[in-house]
């Protein structure tokens, strides 16, 4: 399965970790995911391969690529580029800056001008707040955003029932995409056999904080 191919290369990266991290929630996780360790070019190119199979999987339709400052960059660019070498898709793609330009070409937006149906791609959604400024930066450009690939999704409800994903997907009305999911990487923990204690521990936290109903 391609998800535990990529959550099996996270493992190697450690950008996938395992212990007790406290989160911004206050809660007690016994993982972390950290996309900011990928920081190799053989990173980029096996986080395009990911991205861009789980994209084309979806069937998802869009006509351009657009990833948030600041991590979102780097992968926009390198899943356009697998889309390119890998689909024979030749997609344009943009992002933003954090401040306007006010010399040069000026402007917050870099790359292809923002037109048509634009799919967003980010590491994970937290809270919700980065997609939904990039929404806001899409529609204002004239242009329509109509959904979002992550890496990984924790699955985790927020304070209420719902996960930000979740929020994303119901109040946006944007399809997510998502390389991997925290149940594929129980999944792979419970199969491998070699770590029972870490598949244990997801286990126990996905059935305290998991997101209901799906």
């Amino acid at each position: 399965m391609s998800a535990q191919d990529f959550l099996a290369y996270c493992l190697e990266r450690n950008v996938l970790r395992f212990g007790e991290f406290r989160l911004k929630s206050g809660r007690v996780s016994p993982y972390f995911f950290n996309a900011g360790l990928f920081d190799r070019g053989s990173d980029l190119v096996r986080l395009g391969h990911h991205y861009a199979e789980a994209i084309m999987a979806s069937g998802v339709e869009f006509d351009l690529i657009f990833g948030p400052a600041y991590k979102g960059i780097p992968l926009a660019a390198a899943t356009a580029m697998a889309l390119h070498t890998e689909h024979g898709r030749d997609l344009p793609w943009a992002f933003n800056r954090k401040e306007a330009k006010d010399h040069g070409e000026g402007g917050a937006l870099v790359g292809a001008p923002l037109a048509g149906r634009v799919l967003i791609v980010d590491d994970v959604i937290t809270a919700g707040t980065a997609i939904r400024e990039s929404v806001a930066i899409i529609r204002s450009a004239g242009a329509e955003p109509t959904a979002v690939a992550i890496a990984l999704d924790r699955e985790e409800r927020g304070q209420g029932d719902r996960s930000a994903i979740q929020e994303v997907e119901q109040e946006l009305g944007l399809q997510v995409i998502r390389v991997a999911r925290l149940t594929d990487l129980i999944a792979m923990l419970e199969a491998d056999g070699r770590d029972p204690a870490h598949a244990e521990a997801l286990s126990a936290y996905r059935d305290r904080y998991g997101i209901r109903g799906g």
